[in-house]
């Protein structure tokens, strides 16, 4: 097994969550550390861990951004930080995981799971050899105590419940 660091600039923590019932609104967490020793042609005894600064959330819009940083979503004052330890990692194929663990958002920590797949390896220009892979996965964001909404005057509210998560993640050795 070796250790591998996640290159910030080649990866991607990102999510998307229905909009007044109808649209999606898409965003990322651009500060986070990872923690990854594994063998890169099989995930199912790699040790994973992820810290994400709640801070460094990014949704296109500055009020939105401060509104989900306040108490009556993510608290980053009081949280700063989500977190994911992964437990148990089965593999489904050549190239695809499931991907079970442990995720803290807030005071909480419930048992997730996520669909990990390897994208590959390749030698980048300056000769070091990186991985790749794509994880996806759906919490339910009242599951975290993230429960704060608004009710539509035609009916719905305003923040669907269902949390697309979805990882690009491009590893390079530590």
């Amino acid at each position: 097994m070796k250790k591998w660091t996640v290159d910030q600039a080649h990866s991607e923590i990102g999510f998307s969550v229905k909009h007044m019932m109808i649209s999606k609104v898409k965003g990322t967490f651009g500060s986070y550390e990872a923690q990854v020793e594994a063998d890169e042609n099989n995930l199912e005894n790699a040790l994973i861990d992820f810290k994400i600064d709640v801070t460094s959330i990014d949704t296109n819009n500055e009020d939105r951004d401060n509104h989900l940083r306040s108490a009556d979503f993510f608290d980053a004052e009081q949280y700063p930080h989500i977190t994911f330890h992964a437990s148990d990692i089965q593999k489904k194929d050549d190239d695809e995981y499931e991907l079970r663990g442990e995720l803290t958002i807030k005071d909480v920590t419930r048992p997730v799971t996520f669909e990990a797949e390897y994208g590959g390896k390749a030698t980048n220009p300056w000769g070091v050899e990186v991985v790749a892979y794509h994880v996806n996965g759906k919490i339910n964001r009242k599951d975290f105590g993230l429960t704060w909404n608004q009710a539509l005057e035609t009916g719905g509210v305003l923040v669907g419940e269902d949390i697309k998560l979805n990882l690009e993640i491009q590893g390079n050795p530590a």
